[in-house]
């Protein structure tokens, strides 16, 4: 692609650095941004800037948050006796977007996957554990992705919990086999989260 400047170039090679954002798109995008005022465009690069540079990870969960402790953890209203598992922040925001749950979360930072090079030591799990020995943990609820490597992940911590009395359940098989969370309907998603099993049932 053949642009007539530099600046230009440099801006759409950043562009077409993020995820789904070929040089034709980031090409349309830096055009657009052209179009705009300068005071506009100097806006948006200081949100993104401070977003990156200001955001925190809740000391509790790891959920993003903007202060030491998310809004979901500080919420009294919330169950904070019932903890949903999940593997990423992604999959927090399809949860929340059921409107179904109303307890705390756990973002787990990803899901064991030996050939991949993650084992249990590069996730959020010691957190988990360390939350349900010492706060009144009633449930947790495992909402991963139901394949391979999520259910290795729920038999895992299922072990290092076998000597504790919180109850373990995981969200029922509504989540085809294989899929992700974040691209399952909000009907779905809200049926499987109240109809959850206790992981005994399907991990052996």
């Amino acid at each position: 692609m053949q642009l007539p400047s530099s600046l230009l170039e440099n801006a759409v090679n950043e562009f077409s650095k993020l995820p789904g954002i070929g040089k034709k798109t980031a090409l349309r995008l830096v055009l657009h941004l052209l179009k705009q005022d300068v005071g506009e465009v100097q806006h948006f690069g200081d949100t993104i800037s401070r977003m990156r540079q200001d955001i925190k990870f809740c000391q509790r969960c790891s959920n993003i948050s903007d202060a030491d402790i998310c809004s979901i953890c500080a919420n009294r209203m919330r169950n904070q006796h019932l903890i949903c598992v999940v593997e990423n922040i992604r999959d927090v925001i399809a949860v929340e977007s059921t409107q179904q749950f109303n307890g705390t979360y756990h973002v787990l930072g990803g899901v064991i996957s030996p050939l991949d090079g993650i084992g249990p030591d590069q996730l959020n799990i010691e957190g988990l554990v360390n939350r349900i020995q010492h706060e009144a943990v009633e449930e947790i609820i495992f909402a991963l992705n139901p394949n391979i490597q999520g259910d290795t992940t729920i038999y895992y911590i299922q072990k290092k919990l076998q000597n504790t009395s919180c109850k373990v359940t995981t969200i029922a098989r509504g989540i085809a086999f294989g899929g992700e969370l974040e691209y399952a309907d909000e009907m779905t998603l809200a049926r499987s989260i109240s109809n959850r099993l206790p992981v005994g049932q399907y991990v052996k």
